[in-house]
């Protein structure tokens, strides 16, 4: 039977989002990493949004958004544990701040020369206000956004979080946001991560060795 294909980038979040929800549904599927300069055209044809994450499902069809290979992987029996506390409409509202708010002010804050921003420290102080203070403060009512388990949600803005510490780590570390830190350090020394950064080929479709492997 033919597996899904996934067109990935290895540090973009939002197929890292999407990898790692494949993983947890221990769900077989190739990988083609993607050279952000010179995309496949077989992707191009499938997606002409020309951004990764793009899945090509068994069927033929094809998932262009993160959030709906996440849906896709998440949303059975098995993993039911991962997807049903995600719907919540505080869950939901997280990702939708995480995709709007703070991506805009992380993006300004990381790339400033793609965006000719000249605020750097304002954009880094708004993502903090916006949205990494009140994350902190949600996440000091329980370990995950799922409660005393993980959810889609962690996985979802895990990604985003960790491109914004890793920008300045050193000033990330000394902030006063313990229950923030404490969530990001537990996926960054997690299995789960670690192996959805597995090192691909580039350019060359292979199979995505499993969690259990």
């Amino acid at each position: 039977m033919q597996k899904p294909l996934l067109y990935t980038y290895r540090r973009c979040p939002y197929a890292m989002r999407a990898r790692m929800a494949l993983l947890v549904a221990d769900i077989d599927f190739d990988a083609h990493e993607v050279s952000l300069r010179d995309k496949p055209a077989e992707m191009l044809a499938r997606s002409p949004k020309g951004s990764v994450p793009v899945m090509l499902l068994p069927d033929g069809s094809v998932l262009e958004q993160s959030w709906d290979i996440m849906r896709w992987a998440l949303n059975r029996a098995a993993t039911k544990n991962w997807w049903e506390p995600a719907q919540s409409i505080e869950n939901l509202e997280w990702l939708a701040r995480n995709d709007s708010v703070f991506k805009h002010h992380l993006d300004r804050y990381k790339y400033p020369e793609r965006y000719n921003e000249t605020d750097r420290a304002g954009h880094r102080e708004s993502a903090l206000s916006a949205f990494l203070k009140p994350l902190n403060s949600r996440l000091e009512q329980s370990r995950f956004l799922g409660g005393r388990e993980p959810c889609a949600t962690d996985l979802a803005l895990f990604p985003f979080v960790r491109q914004f510490a890793a920008v300045e780590p050193a000033w990330f570390e000394v902030l006063q946001l313990p229950a923030l830190q404490a969530w990001l350090a537990y996926w960054l020394s997690s299995p789960l991560f670690l192996h959805c950064m597995h090192k691909l080929p580039g350019q060359t479709t292979v199979p995505f060795p499993s969690l259990g492997h």
